[in-house]
């Protein structure tokens, strides 16, 4: 499970409105029919259309500066193992979206009215996507660069020797094209991956939409604060203020864990990447202290996400393993926990 909050922005500002966000959230729907759809919904209400969600947000941001986020992007990625385990993965994520985001709205350091903070506070819609597209960032795409490059030139010449402003052998261009795409490093189905094009496997995942002020369009309340809790006074009067990412990570994982029976291998945990960032050899110290079943499971799991782990001769004394698998599989590992989660 990997879970991000970010401030929507376009460039260097902060959207100001959430047109362009919805718009990008309603591309999966295109071509489809009202049956096939995927819908935006809430706490209490299903099948929400895009102009309500735009209308709801753009009208809740009473009081903030062009400087300031009118309202967060919440992604929550379940893994392909958690996605697997599920009965009927967009009913299913639609139930835990509910359960998360009451922990959302728990883990302010706010009051409204002299009481905590609660989900019928929190402004939010969601929407289940089952797709994913390469982008520019990704490690295939990035790897496949320099043969898109060659390709790119080589199709150029071909079209100057079409329109004449070139001499050369168009059909021998053309096969110095096909050697590129056959020799490129990453490939769908024998096709050479490109910016656009559908990953494979489980994608299905979250966006949640949620605004900067709470529902009665009186209080800020942003989980981008540098507070996780924290007092301050505000027009003479003590204000509480916070929210605590850490704590909302880790009741991502509780929530789905106990919702759907889900058995997390430590590898998978937010406590596992957050030891591999601080401390990466208590980290792999921590694989090898596991018991043997569960130890299995997490080098499969590695395995399966990129990393190349020797099997053989692996020494018993754990900080010396933790020693040699970190310089190893650094590398690796990060790019793994970067893309989204384990991916198994």
């Amino acid at each position: 499970m990997y879970v991000t909050i970010t401030a929507q922005q376009t460039g260097e500002n902060f959207a100001q409105s959430s047109v362009d966000f919805v718009n990008y959230l309603e591309k999966e729907n295109e071509g489809k029919t009202i049956e096939e759809q995927e819908h935006f919904f809430n706490q209490y209400s299903e099948e929400i259309y895009a102009e309500e969600v735009i209308r709801e947000i753009d009208g809740n941001k009473a009081k903030l500066k062009r400087d300031e986020p009118k309202f967060y992007s919440i992604t929550v990625n379940p893994s392909s193992r958690e996605l697997k385990h599920l009965q009927n993965s967009s009913e299913d994520l639609k139930a835990y979206t509910k359960e998360l985001m009451k922990e959302y709205a728990k883990n302010f350091n706010r009051e409204i009215n002299g009481r905590p903070v609660n989900v019928d506070d929190i402004k939010y819609y969601a929407k289940i996507e089952h797709k994913r597209t390469y982008k520019g960032t990704d490690k295939a795409i990035i790897e496949n660069q320099s043969y898109a490059t060659k390709i790119l030139e080589l199709k150029k010449d071909i079209r100057k020797i079409e329109e004449g402003n070139l001499q050369g052998n168009k059909k021998a261009l053309q096969k110095k094209i096909a050697k590129l795409e056959q020799k490129a490093l990453h490939k769908i189905k024998g096709k050479r991956i490109v910016r656009g094009m559908q990953k494979e496997g489980f994608q299905t995942h979250i966006h949640i939409i949620v605004s900067r002020k709470d529902m009665s369009n009186k209080y800020s309340l942003s989980p981008g604060s540098k507070y996780t809790a924290s007092n301050t006074k505000m027009h003479g009067k003590a204000v509480k203020r916070g929210f605590n990412r850490n704590n909302f990570f880790k009741k991502a994982e509780e929530v789905f864990d106990k919702q759907f029976k889900y058995k997390r291998n430590y590898v998978e945990t937010y406590k596992a990447r957050k030891a591999f960032i601080k401390n990466p050899k208590r980290y792999f110290a921590s694989i090898m202290g596991l018991p043997t079943n569960q130890k299995v499971v997490a080098f499969k799991l590695l395995g399966k996400s990129g990393v190349k782990i020797p099997l053989m001769n692996i020494p018993t004394n754990k900080a010396q393993l933790a020693y040699k698998l970190f310089k190893k599989l650094k590398q690796t590992i990060d790019r793994g926990i970067q893309s989204s989660s384990i991916g198994v």
